[in-house]
């Protein structure tokens, strides 16, 4: 693609991440929301962020090769329509309150955002120069996050607004507050279904590679940059879920009021992380050093976690006491602050792992995509360890295994161009 032809592919796949963060940062509200309504532990409750990542692990290698044969742009319209049944089956889900079903719905929005997100970042990185790959994904990423700032706050505002508090409630009460939840996906269902003909009839360029490229690779594992790639991915995309979909947990454990919409504090900050990354990538920061900059600042908040205090909020205070948004305790702003240091590494690991794939970018991207799967293992072992330990505080520090894998690509792995030992 030539770099007069962006303007289309940037307006349309920025209106895709939107609905990429709409989607995926509702977990973090509807996961208090359904402990209480189905009457979940901590561990139990996770099982929303399992069955909604877990998709990606199971179908985005088989959906590598249908867009092969299909197509990256018809590829995305098939998505959405995966999409909306996902959000038609939450009708059935809450009307009966049944968790089984609300997960299955969740299994098949993840489907759909897995044929998306695998043709979708391919056309962000290659649609510019690979060097400034990282911004471009940045502003995708401000669009994304900018959703999950008001999916949160539309949640409470829409289901919990005449609710005073979530404890003790009736089981008639509960089985109202289920029955809110389907008008919203009604709406998403239909949202979703002009989405499919925005892209079906649009002037979206098709993405095409030169066929005899890498001809003497058989297989995307023969390129160790995507595979280390995809491995730092997984543990990115897990310490992102952890901070941005237990911050409402966290909240409720420590008897906040509004703990449905701390998610937005997570995205805010991931907001500005952004936003740094447009202004400053490449004319300032390298991608590589903005990854390394990201996993070093990430091990740094998980200490003001783990040590900061729950009755304190001097440091919210010193970061927007000033604008009257209401204060955290110190220890809930670091989680929140989680999202300043994740902000950066999934727009800088894809070009790096991307680069120079060719004809295999289908199954690289997929490859990645797949990495994804961190976000369904990762926060179910940390609601597990929280759950035995009764110390949901001092669990946040095992996202420093995270952020060390994360250090590692950033400082060399991504440099590997062979497996042979030299």
């Amino acid at each position: 693609m030539d770099n007069r032809s962006t303007l289309v592919p940037m307006v349309i796949i920025g209106v895709l991440f939107f609905i990429f963060g709409f989607v995926t940062w509702l977990n973090g509200s509807l996961i208090p929301f359904l402990k209480v309504i189905c009457d979940l532990n901590e561990f139990q409750a996770l099982f929303v962020t399992f069955a909604f990542y877990i998709a990606y692990t199971v179908m985005a290698l088989p959906m590598s090769f249908m867009l092969d044969k299909t197509g990256y742009k018809n590829g995305m319209a098939i998505g959405l329509g995966v999409m909306v049944v996902g959000s038609l089956v939450f009708i059935p889900a809450a009307q009966s309150a049944s968790f089984a079903m609300f997960l299955l719905a969740l299994f098949i929005l993840g489907t759909g955002l897995t044929i998306l997100q695998t043709a979708s970042n391919p056309y962000i990185v290659l649609v510019g120069p690979i060097e400034s790959a990282a911004m471009r994904i940045s502003i995708m990423g401000l669009i994304n996050k900018s959703a999950g700032v008001l999916v949160p706050l539309l949640f409470t505002a829409v289901i919990l607004s005449d609710i005073g508090s979530l404890e003790n409630l009736s089981n008639e009460t509960k089985e109202s507050l289920s029955s809110r939840l389907i008008i919203p996906y009604i709406i998403m269902a239909a949202v979703l279904t002009g989405l499919i003909a925005l892209v079906k009839y649009s002037s979206l360029p098709e993405i095409e590679f030169e066929k005899d490229e890498h001809s003497d690779k058989s297989s995307i594992f023969q390129f160790p940059r995507v595979v280390l790639g995809a491995t730092a991915l997984f543990f990115y995309v897990g310490i992102e879920v952890i901070a941005g979909d237990t911050i409402g947990l966290y909240g409720q454990f420590l008897g906040l009021k509004n703990f449905t919409s701390l998610t937005s504090f997570t995205m805010i900050f991931m907001v500005f992380g952004y936003l740094i990354g447009v202004l400053f990538i490449p004319k300032y920061l390298s991608q590589e050093k903005a990854l390394i900059s990201s996993a070093l600042l990430g091990i740094l908040f998980l200490f003001g976690v783990v040590y900061s205090s729950a009755d304190s909020s001097l440091v919210s205070e010193l970061l927007w006491g000033w604008s009257g948004i209401r204060t955290l305790p110190d220890t809930v702003t670091f989680v929140a602050l989680l999202g300043f240091a994740n902000a950066l590494v999934w727009p800088t690991i894809w070009p790096l792992a991307l680069e120079g794939l060719g004809k295999y970018t289908a199954q690289g991207s997929a490859l990645l995509i797949m990495a994804i799967a961190g976000g369904a293992i990762l926060p179910l072992v940390f609601g597990k360890i929280a759950h035995v330990s009764g110390d949901m505080q001092s669990t946040y520090l095992m996202g420093i295994i995270c952020y060390s894998f994360i250090l590692a690509y950033a400082m060399k792995w991504h440099k590997i161009t062979s497996w042979k030992m030299h």
